[in-house]
């Protein structure tokens, strides 16, 4: 094989830069760890602040949230009489955990047909442009970690009805996550990835 030809192939490869390595970084409570071990996410979540403006913190908490950053994370299995699998709970899929029609509606949306859900580039897109619009139409500050986990669980249809408001276990969930965007932004700050 030529030497032109490996590197083509070396760059190609480099290029798809988000995809494959869909195990979780080491240190899940350290976003400086989380940025230094996979420096593809930080890019990935600067590109989406710089296009739909909702901050790395804000994103990192929600990926936490949603997949713990496994890029190919899935709902578990469900089961008939204990034994029997009878499908997953949801099509929630990737870093974002996006349902198949949501993530077809970005797709159209923002013309990017190609964009797969187990891609940090394109998840952290999909997150950013599903909270720039939950902004837009809500009212929720995209900085706001804790309203637009909400909206962004229940739908915005449903954080608008407040359906949250039943479901204390997911009212917790969601002061969780705000605690952890702090947290990440504090560390983002310590290390100057903010």
């Amino acid at each position: 094989m030529s030497r032109l030809l490996k590197l083509a192939i070396v760059g190609l490869v480099a290029s798809c830069g988000g995809g494959g390595n869909y195990s979780a970084p080491r240190q899940l409570d350290n976003a400086c760890a989380i940025v230094a071990e996979r420096p593809a996410y930080y890019r990935a979540m600067k590109a989406s602040e710089r296009r739909w403006g909702i901050p790395i913190h804000v994103q990192m908490a929600a990926i936490h949230q949603e997949s713990k950053f496994i890029g190919d994370a899935r709902t578990p299995h469900q089961y008939a009489l204990g034994v029997i699998p009878i499908g997953r709970q949801s099509s929630a899929y990737g870093y974002s955990q996006a349902l198949d029609g949501t993530w077809e509606e970005y797709q159209k949306e923002t013309g990017n047909r190609r964009a797969k859900r187990d891609n940090i580039r394109h998840a952290t897109d999909f997150m950013g442009w599903y909270m720039h619009n939950s902004s837009r139409r809500l009212g929720i500050s995209k900085g706001d970690a804790t309203g637009q986990y909400l909206a962004y669980h229940e739908g915005r249809s449903g954080f608008a009805r407040q359906s949250y408001l039943g479901k204390p276990w997911l009212v917790r969930v969601a002061n969780q996550v705000g605690q952890r965007a702090q947290m990440y932004r504090a560390q983002l700050v310590s290390c100057r990835k903010a």
